[in-house]
């Protein structure tokens, strides 16, 4: 038996890049896919190669800054698949390696808009489902910069932070109602995101950047999909409240 057979996960983000890459690790283990994102010709090209592989997946356009499409989000998955039992909270945004002297205040809320805020609302919205239920599973992408200080810029390194404070809290609260949020901390994975950015800060670039020849290897969206897998499966099902480094041992040096 596929390990996700018959679940029903929410993806955020799944247009391109690591969400794409989990809808089809969760799809050909099983799963239904709800794949949610604002890039909405990405978003159907997403669909259709899930149909293509005999993988029951639908689209919503979500921009997940407004509380209105969140909740269209999670109320259209319920509406087409008639419940929900995995969201992975995947979207998210960088914010040009700006370094606290530099940060502005509109890369500052764009940042905590989509990083943290959108997954407050998706979690708060989520939550009364799952505790009727008796079950549930929520997966934040974090990142490796929410486990430590300097290799990201300060907007960004706050809300990864903020990320894994959430999962910590969600899963203290909500463990005992058999609900799980568990999280991934990414170092480099090459992704649309993380390889066009534009307008980087340079002196933020700079400090970011000064211990990444000790990076033994970069990682790829399909060995974060697979973290993601395990974490959606029962063979997690003691871990809680946990984020996961996946940076080959970066950090840890």
């Amino acid at each position: 038996m596929k390990r996700l057979e018959n679940k029903v996960a929410i993806i955020t983000g799944s247009a391109s890049g690591i969400g794409k890459e989990i809808a089809f690790t969760f799809g050909k283990d099983g799963a239904k896919i709800v794949c949610a994102d604002f890039n909405e010709e990405g978003l159907q090209q997403t669909v259709s190669e899930l149909n293509d592989l005999g993988i029951e997946a639908i689209g919503l356009k979500v921009n997940v800054t407004t509380e209105e499409d969140i909740a269209k989000m999670i109320d259209g998955a319920l509406e087409h698949f008639k419940t929900v039992d995995i969201l992975v909270n995947n979207a998210g945004v960088v914010d040009q390696m700006q370094a606290a002297a530099n940060v502005t205040d509109e890369v500052w809320e764009r940042v905590m808009n989509i990083n943290v805020t959108s997954i407050m609302r998706a979690v708060r919205k989520i939550l009364p489902i799952f505790i009727e239920k008796g079950t549930g599973n929520i997966i934040n992408m974090a990142s490796i910069s929410g486990l430590t200080g300097g290799r990201g810029g300060l907007a960004y390194t706050a809300s990864k932070h903020a990320v894994v404070g959430m999962t910590k809290n969600i899963a203290s609260q909500y463990g005992p109602q058999n609900i799980r949020c568990n999280a991934i901390g990414p170092a480099h994975v090459p992704t649309p995101l993380t390889m066009n950015m534009s307008n980087v800060d340079e002196y933020g670039m700079q400090v970011a950047t000064r211990g990444v020849n000790l990076m033994t290897k970069a990682g790829t969206t399909n060995e974060i999909a697979n973290i993601a897998l395990f974490l959606a499966s029962e063979e997690s099902a003691y871990v809680n409240g946990v984020t996961i480094a996946a940076d080959f041992g970066w950090s840890a040096y």
